[in-house]
């Protein structure tokens, strides 16, 4: 690109972001919970299997702000793997975090959000969920993959035993939410947790009722020995819409989830992931996941700043750090303090952690 050039796409770059302001409240302001709550509530929304996440902490949030535009919204937030299923429809904020020694599952994710007429909606997202392996104790319970054969073969005997206790009623598995291991005396032990739904038997083949009134739950199964228990919680079962018009969440149950014994090692999971992206492309501003430790995304206001900015080497224009809706310029981070920087006395952000 010749000078010229150059000066019109810098010129052309000041005028569209000279009215762009950028706001960086608290991670513990009202504001940056609103967000992070709305981001909670929509991640759950789209994970269709598996366990809600609960709002652990704030890592860091942006609020940019243009004339006649709708203000965008930037959050980071780190989340935990509850014991309540998607299907169970307890509140997240009543739902118990699953503890470190049982193998916690974190997500954390990037939450692009408009306030649009006043109300906070998603517009992107990318999460990655992993297992956290802190604090985990010599003989605590150690997670196996979804499909492995014996703990299977464990869930299904739990359910039978489930069902030949029950009167009028037969269940089949829906999904198995997760499978652990404990070595005890005696040897190995396994522990479930999976999902039952309402099921309709011809010569004893089941398949779960897709129907809003069919019963569902969650079933707990531990492994004795030569003996075993398995508990079950039904789910409340959710009213159905009053109209064709009712804009309340589906009645209908997801399609059977259960990793078999043919799956490959790739596809042998030991958790259920959130789900990862969503358009994460198309406003640019989701960065931080990709961007390098000694960079970080800026907003360009001024003609100066894009001036400052042009001795930068130039930056990968395919990257998620550049953005198509509002200009963005990735620069180094001054890492070295001097002795004459103010010490703040309490950092914006993160904010608060709630569990752990």
């Amino acid at each position: 690109m010749n000078r010229l050039s150059i000066t019109v796409v810098l010129g052309l770059l000041a005028l569209g972001c000279a009215q762009l302001s950028v706001r960086q409240p608290e991670c513990d302001s009202p504001e940056a919970e609103e967000a992070a709550l709305a981001a909670q509530e929509y991640l759950n929304g789209q994970h269709t299997h598996g366990y809600k996440y609960a709002l652990n902490r704030i890592e860091d949030i942006k609020i940019l702000t243009k004339v006649d535009e709708d203000d965008i919204y930037v959050v980071e937030v780190d989340l935990l793997e509850t014991y309540c299923h998607v299907l169970d429809p307890t509140p997240v904020a009543n739902c118990t975090v699953r503890p470190k020694r049982l193998t916690a599952v974190e997500g954390d994710c990037d939450v692009v959000l408009k306030r649009v007429g006043g109300v906070l909606t998603v517009t992107a997202f990318k999460c990655k969920t992993e297992e956290s392996t802190e604090d985990l104790c010599l003989g605590c319970p150690a997670l196996l993959p979804l499909n492995d054969t014996g703990a299977l073969n464990f869930v299904h005997t739990s359910l039978a035993t489930f069902n030949n206790n029950t009167v009028n009623q037969t269940f089949s598995l829906l999904e198995v939410g997760r499978l652990s291991t404990q070595i005890l005396s005696g040897g190995p032990r396994y522990l479930a947790e999976y999902v039952i739904a309402e099921a309709n038997c011809t010569n004893d083949v089941c398949v779960p009722l897709n129907d809003v009134t069919a019963s569902r739950g969650i079933c707990t199964a531990h492994d004795l020995g030569a003996a075993h228990t398995v508990d079950c919680k039904m789910f409340a079962i959710l009213a159905p819409p009053q109209d064709a018009n009712s804009t309340g969440l589906s009645r209908t149950l997801p399609t059977v989830h259960v990793h078999t014994q043919n799956m490959t090692r790739k596809h042998g999971l030991r958790h259920h992931k959130l789900t990862s992206l969503h358009d994460p492309h198309v406003t640019g501003l989701l960065s931080s996941e990709s961007a390098s430790e000694s960079a970080e995304v800026v907003s360009v206001a001024t003609p100066a700043a894009l001036n400052a900015t042009a001795a930068v080497p130039t930056a990968d224009t395919s990257s998620a750090s550049v953005s198509a809706e509002v200009p963005l310029a990735v620069v180094k981070r001054d890492t070295s303090a001097t002795a004459t920087d103010p010490v703040p006395l309490m950092p914006r952000c993160p904010g608060k952690v709630r569990f752990f």
